[in-house]
């Protein structure tokens, strides 16, 4: 009996119901989409953050960043008379140094240790990042009576000319970051895979042998078996590797054993970051605590810490979703649930004949509401599963145009970045976004078109308990 009623007034009031379920769909869909795209954008995030800070890795430890502390800085490069090759009236000029990387700030190695014996800690690996500046070019021979020296000190500027500007003087320099590593399960090489060769080993310490990233070697001409020269020395490439993800780029160009690494940079026990991981997530914000607490004078990063700085249009669209998303997503429902209850209500009104008439034949109030609440839950359930297939389309449509989004690192000491704290220096990396939809979203969708439905069904529940049969009498006369 009251499904049989249900259903037929259902499909005598067609527009009211249609108008109803039509508002509720656009409002569910407008919730479905956004939820997706905010997903889609926070895995877009991580990938990104995967490249820079190691899968695996919960937190890092770095020296504070000061302005006009660490990094390069204004580099020189001093050339004695009998430095370079001359030929035919001309020297060739070569150079090479490991220096921090730009935003980079060393910290002793005992670092390491204290973050390794906090509690909560599984494990801790340093890390050494530099850049290996190739400075080179040609200038006119000296005479043969001195007369002209060759020494000459020139700054790190690309094509920057001879000490007194002497015509037919050129000079470059050519940079690739260099990362010492003491660990692959932390750090930046486990955000890696490998292409070919193998990873580093514990057996290499001390040994003149790196792993390059693809691109670099890809870039530089240089495979497994080949050397390539960091510092003025030869190093054998043991191994090419690539980021674990496919949208980011690795951490570095080139990566080599901790200890040669701060031998060639005259960092002896020197280190940069420190890379952490915790014995559990729940466990991140606790070890966070304890590691500020005893290394005051550090900065203290977690991913979710990396996440806020990340820039480009990635972060747009993340605070777009954040902010205008969320207030869009609840005005937009609002206004589908206002419609539905407004509609019901005058439907419940239009009815007093109905309604006063089945009340005089015995029906209770309880009976006319859970009658009234049930149209109206159905119309809610029904704009709800319009309103999931419209959403369903939509994310589809955004996955088809697979529109990319950029992410860098705003300039903030401390936070580290793919060579080290981020700068405003650092690569931008292209990420594709992937709108995905979620039990969790779907199981809100039908929440929703039920909140709405019981919400419209509530208040014209309440009306119609209201009427009198006499109110029908006088209708019909």
């Amino acid at each position: 009996m009251f499904g049989t009623y249900l259903l037929r007034e259902l499909a005598n009031r067609r527009k009211q119901t249609t108008i109803i379920a039509i508002g509720m769909a656009l409002a569910i869909a407008l919730v479905v989409v956004l939820n997706a795209v905010s997903a889609g954008v926070r895995e877009a995030q991580s990938r990104v953050l995967e490249s820079i800070y190691g899968v695996g890795t919960d937190l890092t430890v770095t020296g504070t960043f000061e302005p006009g502390e660490g990094g390069t800085g204004p580099q020189t490069f001093t050339f004695g008379r009998d430095d370079g090759e001359t030929a035919e009236g001309t020297t060739e000029l070569s150079q090479s140094r490991l220096v921090t990387a730009r935003g980079s700030v060393a910290m002793d190695a005992s670092t390491i240790e204290t973050v390794a014996s906090v509690d909560g800690v599984a494990s801790a690996a340093g890390t050494l990042s530099l850049e290996n500046m190739t400075f080179s070019g040609a200038m006119p021979a000296a005479s043969d009576d001195g007369e002209v020296t060759q020494d000459m000190v020139a700054p790190a500027v690309p094509g920057t000319g001879g000490a007194d500007g002497a015509g037919g003087s050129e000079f470059g320099v050519d940079t690739f970051s260099v990362e010492g590593v003491d660990s692959v399960e932390v750090g930046p090489l486990s955000a890696t895979e490998l292409v070919d060769g193998r990873m580093l080993e514990d057996s290499d310490a001390g040994a003149p042998v790196a792993v390059l990233d693809q691109t670099y070697a890809s870039s530089e001409d240089l495979a497994v078996g080949d050397t390539v020269t960091i510092a003025g020395e030869e190093f054998e490439v043991v191994g090419i590797v690539a980021s674990a993800t496919a949208d980011a780029a690795t951490a570095s160009d080139a990566y080599i054993p901790l200890d040669v690494a701060q031998e060639l940079a005259d960092l002896d026990d020197q280190v940069t970051t420190v890379y952490v991981q915790a014995d559990s997530a729940s466990s991140v914000d606790a070890v966070s605590t304890a590691l500020e607490s005893e290394l005051p004078d550090a900065t203290v990063s977690t991913q979710a810490d990396l996440a806020s700085n990340v820039s480009g249009s990635l972060s747009t669209a993340s605070t777009l979703i954040a902010n205008l998303g969320a207030w869009l997503s609840l005005l937009v429902l609002a206004a589908a649930f206002l419609l539905a209850i407004l509609f019901t209500i005058s439907g419940v009104t239009r009815r007093t004949r109905e309604f006063g008439t089945l009340k005089a034949i015995g029906w209770s109030n309880g009976r006319i509401v859970r009658q009234v609440a049930g149209e109206s839950l159905v119309q809610g359930l029904l704009g709800g599963a319009l309103g999931i297939a419209l959403g369903f389309a939509a994310v589809l449509a955004i996955n088809l145009a697979a529109p990319s989004l950029t992410a860098g690192e705003s300039p903030l000491g401390g936070l580290v970045g793919p060579s080290g704290p981020m700068t405003e220096t650092a690569a931008e990396t292209t990420v594709t976004l992937s709108a995905s939809v979620t039990p969790i979203v779907l199981l809100l969708a039908v929440g929703l078109a039920v909140l709405g439905g019981l919400l419209a069904g509530a208040f014209g529940g309440w009306r119609a308990a209201r009427l009198r049969p006499a109110e029908a009498l006088r209708s019909v006369a």
